[in-house]
């Protein structure tokens, strides 16, 4: 009887074959393959083939088997030939549709040689196509997450780089703005048009603020804060009068007991005020008034921001604080009328978080929607 030919030995001695397979099928992905020459679009291939054949002759367990088919394959210290491919191709502007693709290709021209050649007498072991479907996947779920983390990655970088470019030029409009605001040879006309301007300048550097601070975040760098002596009662004055200057329908009441003079990033709390403030606006009735309670013990203090409105569901408020997520009383509202980017609570939890402090939410129709912070001094 003749001795069954390894899938693994297999692989190398029709390695040319496979790349050649592999090589015409790239050749249809359009439009990155039509700028690329045969190495480019071979990138990788031999070195993962011969990664594939080694593995199919490796010895393994029933129990590393039932792992490996989890995704809890021991992690690989080294970038793998998988995790390169990846990286070319998003470089060469594959979409991640067009990358496992060529992975489905892959397998397919594979298993068709192994299976024309079992058919013309060779013999060959079965439990092979197990074990290379293994070691097919594992290349795929390496490529593709080394491929989206590096979107995600430039994704982020390109964020920042815009909120950062576009900082002058809105620096320049606020300031114009203010200018007019404080002249006295224009007209009370020109003066409200340069308010209307400065507040919603003002809106969109918050914004452009809460943007940079997320991607600051994703790109796993921690919200910077420069502690220095402050008073929480003067920062939430400050906000709340700004706050009423661009909402000055709403009625904002503050009510203080006790000492509140710390060490904390002035201007960070300010944004923490200032993201829940909007929030308020953005989602209470302009019936109640918003209230804001700050209060404080030796250690601690504690600001509660709270407005009435329809409660946010409990579906929803174990998520309010993650990134680009937004509670919105009507799901079935026009896009372009929703006003924020879902990050402003996310923020302001980072921030205080920061500053090694707390931040909780409550939200019932009797009680209203209240945030609590709570700040070591």
């Amino acid at each position: 009887m003749a001795t069954p030919i390894r899938l693994g030995d297999f692989i190398l001695k029709n390695m040319e074959s496979i790349l050649q397979q592999w090589e015409e099928f790239a050749k249809t992905i359009h439009p990155p393959a039509l700028s690329m020459d045969s190495n480019s679009l071979r990138d990788h291939a031999e070195l993962m083939l011969q990664t594939i054949a080694l593995d199919l002759t490796t010895p393994q367990t029933e129990e590393e088997q039932a792992e490996k088919s989890k995704d809890r394959a021991p992690a690989n210290p080294k970038t793998t030939a998988a995790e390169e491919h990846a990286e070319e191709r998003l470089s060469s502007e594959f979409t991640i549709g067009q990358l496992f693709s060529e992975y489905r290709a892959l397998r397919a021209s594979v298993l068709h040689l192994w299976d024309k050649s079992s058919k013309e007498g060779l013999t060959t072991d079965p439990a092979d196509i197990t074990r290379f479907n293994e070691a097919i996947d594992q290349a795929i779920a390496e490529s593709v997450d080394h491929y989206s983390t590096l979107l995600k990655t430039s994704q982020d970088m390109f964020l920042a780089i815009l909120g950062h470019d576009l900082r002058n030029p809105l620096s320049t409009t606020i300031m114009s703005s203010m200018i007019l605001m404080r002249s006295d040879d224009v007209s009370d006309k020109v003066i409200s048009a340069a308010a209307r301007i400065y507040n919603s300048s003002q809106r969109m550097n918050r914004l452009i603020t809460d943007l940079m601070d997320y991607t600051r975040s994703q790109l796993g760098k921690k919200l910077p804060v420069v502690l220095a002596p402050a008073n929480l009662a003067k920062i939430c004055n400050d906000i709340i009068e700004e706050q009423q200057i661009a909402s000055p329908e709403r009625r904002i009441v503050l009510e203080m007991n006790g000492s509140f003079d710390g060490n904390w990033d002035e201007q960070r709390i300010a944004q923490v005020f200032s993201n829940l403030l909007g929030n308020s606006v953005q989602h209470g009735v302009t019936s109640s008034p918003i209230e804001v309670r700050l209060s404080s013990s030796q250690n601690i203090v504690v600001i509660k921001i709270t407005n009435q409105g329809k409660p946010i569901p409990a579906s929803k408020i174990k998520h309010i604080f993650e990134p680009m997520v937004r509670h919105e009383e009507n799901e079935n509202a026009d896009y372009s009328q929703k006003t924020s980017l879902g990050l402003g609570l996310y923020i302001a939890r980072e921030i205080v978080v920061a500053h090694n402090g707390t931040m909780k939410v409550t939200s019932s129709k009797a009680k209203g929607t209240a945030f609590e912070i709570s700040l070591p001094r």
